[in-house]
Protein backbone atom coordinates (compact mmCIF):
# COMPACT_ATOMS: atom_id res chain seq x y z
CA UNK A 1 0.00 0.00 0.00
CA UNK A 2 2.98 2.25 0.98
CA UNK A 3 4.79 1.71 -2.28
CA UNK A 4 1.44 1.97 -4.13
CA UNK A 5 1.10 5.98 -3.01
CA UNK A 6 4.49 7.02 -3.21
CA UNK A 7 4.80 5.41 -6.74
CA UNK A 8 1.36 7.44 -7.05
CA UNK A 9 2.88 10.74 -6.14
CA UNK A 10 5.31 11.03 -8.88
CA UNK A 11 3.73 9.15 -11.12
CA UNK A 12 0.41 11.03 -11.43
CA UNK A 13 2.29 14.64 -11.80
CA UNK A 14 4.10 13.15 -14.81
CA UNK A 15 1.71 11.94 -16.98
CA UNK A 16 -0.58 15.35 -16.01
CA UNK A 17 2.39 17.35 -17.18
CA UNK A 18 3.00 15.15 -20.70
CA UNK A 19 -0.87 15.85 -21.38
CA UNK A 20 -0.44 19.08 -20.94
CA UNK A 21 1.95 19.24 -23.20
CA UNK A 22 1.00 16.80 -25.65
CA UNK A 23 -3.06 19.66 -25.83
CA UNK A 24 -0.34 22.81 -26.06
CA UNK A 25 1.55 20.96 -29.33
CA UNK A 26 -1.86 20.01 -30.54
CA UNK A 27 -3.54 23.21 -30.55
CA UNK A 28 -0.33 25.07 -31.64
CA UNK A 29 0.27 22.71 -34.53
CA UNK A 30 -3.29 22.92 -35.81
CA UNK A 31 -3.48 26.53 -35.46
CA UNK A 32 0.18 27.40 -37.24
CA UNK A 33 -1.31 24.96 -40.68
CA UNK A 34 -4.70 26.61 -40.51
CA UNK A 35 -2.96 30.24 -40.13
CA UNK A 36 -0.60 28.95 -43.39
CA UNK A 37 -3.95 27.85 -45.03
CA UNK A 38 -5.33 31.05 -44.58
CA UNK A 39 -2.69 33.59 -45.61
CA UNK A 40 -2.00 30.59 -48.70
CA UNK A 41 -5.74 31.08 -49.41
CA UNK A 42 -5.46 35.35 -48.93
CA UNK A 43 -2.60 35.43 -51.27
CA UNK A 44 -4.29 33.31 -54.41
CA UNK A 45 -4.95 35.76 -56.90
CA UNK A 46 -8.45 36.46 -56.98
CA UNK A 47 -8.88 36.23 -53.46
CA UNK A 48 -9.26 39.21 -50.43
CA UNK A 49 -7.44 38.88 -47.05
CA UNK A 50 -10.38 38.76 -45.58
CA UNK A 51 -11.30 35.10 -47.26
CA UNK A 52 -8.10 34.05 -46.16
CA UNK A 53 -8.82 34.84 -42.53
CA UNK A 54 -12.18 33.60 -42.56
CA UNK A 55 -11.03 29.95 -44.19
CA UNK A 56 -8.14 29.92 -41.12
CA UNK A 57 -10.72 30.73 -38.78
CA UNK A 58 -13.32 27.97 -40.13
CA UNK A 59 -9.92 24.84 -40.50
CA UNK A 60 -9.60 26.15 -36.89
CA UNK A 61 -12.85 25.91 -35.63
CA UNK A 62 -13.85 22.72 -37.34
CA UNK A 63 -10.66 20.94 -35.35
CA UNK A 64 -10.20 22.36 -31.28
CA UNK A 65 -12.21 24.54 -29.18
CA UNK A 66 -13.11 28.55 -30.43
CA UNK A 67 -12.27 29.29 -26.80
CA UNK A 68 -8.35 27.90 -27.65
CA UNK A 69 -8.17 31.03 -29.95
CA UNK A 70 -8.65 34.79 -28.87
CA UNK A 71 -8.04 36.81 -31.52
CA UNK A 72 -7.15 36.70 -34.94
CA UNK A 73 -5.49 38.90 -37.86
CA UNK A 74 -4.35 39.23 -41.10
CA UNK A 75 -1.58 41.86 -41.83
CA UNK A 76 0.02 42.26 -45.37
CA UNK A 77 3.60 43.11 -44.68
CA UNK A 78 6.85 43.99 -46.99
CA UNK A 79 9.68 41.41 -46.82
CA UNK A 80 12.36 41.91 -48.54
CA UNK A 81 10.24 44.35 -51.50
CA UNK A 82 7.51 41.14 -51.85
CA UNK A 83 4.36 41.36 -49.88
CA UNK A 84 3.50 38.59 -47.74
CA UNK A 85 0.14 38.12 -46.05
CA UNK A 86 0.15 37.12 -42.67
CA UNK A 87 -2.37 35.28 -40.32
CA UNK A 88 -1.85 35.93 -36.94
CA UNK A 89 -3.74 33.97 -34.20
CA UNK A 90 -3.15 34.70 -30.38
CA UNK A 91 -3.81 31.17 -28.65
CA UNK A 92 -4.54 30.31 -24.37
CA UNK A 93 -4.48 27.29 -23.63
CA UNK A 94 -5.21 26.58 -20.06
CA UNK A 95 -3.67 24.05 -18.06
CA UNK A 96 -5.47 20.71 -19.41
CA UNK A 97 -8.00 22.18 -21.14
CA UNK A 98 -10.37 22.58 -17.74
CA UNK A 99 -9.25 25.85 -16.81
CA UNK A 100 -6.34 27.32 -13.86
CA UNK A 101 -2.80 28.84 -15.16
CA UNK A 102 -2.81 28.83 -19.14
CA UNK A 103 -0.23 29.12 -22.01
CA UNK A 104 -0.26 32.01 -24.05
CA UNK A 105 1.12 32.49 -27.03
CA UNK A 106 0.85 34.06 -30.83
CA UNK A 107 1.28 31.97 -34.42
CA UNK A 108 1.51 32.77 -37.11
CA UNK A 109 1.05 31.77 -41.30
CA UNK A 110 2.33 33.52 -43.95
CA UNK A 111 2.90 33.17 -47.93
CA UNK A 112 3.82 35.30 -50.69
CA UNK A 113 0.77 37.88 -52.45
CA UNK A 114 0.53 36.11 -56.20
CA UNK A 115 0.62 38.80 -58.72
CA UNK A 116 -1.62 39.56 -61.34
CA UNK A 117 -1.34 36.99 -64.15
CA UNK A 118 -2.22 39.75 -66.90
CA UNK A 119 0.32 42.28 -65.34
CA UNK A 120 -2.07 45.14 -64.07
CA UNK A 121 -1.41 46.74 -60.84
Amino acid sequence: MVDFVLVTVLLVPLVLGIMQVALVMYVRNTVALAASEGARHAAAWESTPQEGLDRARDQWAAAISSRFVTGSRIETVDVNGVAVHRVVAEVVVPALGLGGPTVEFEVSGSALVEPDPVGAP
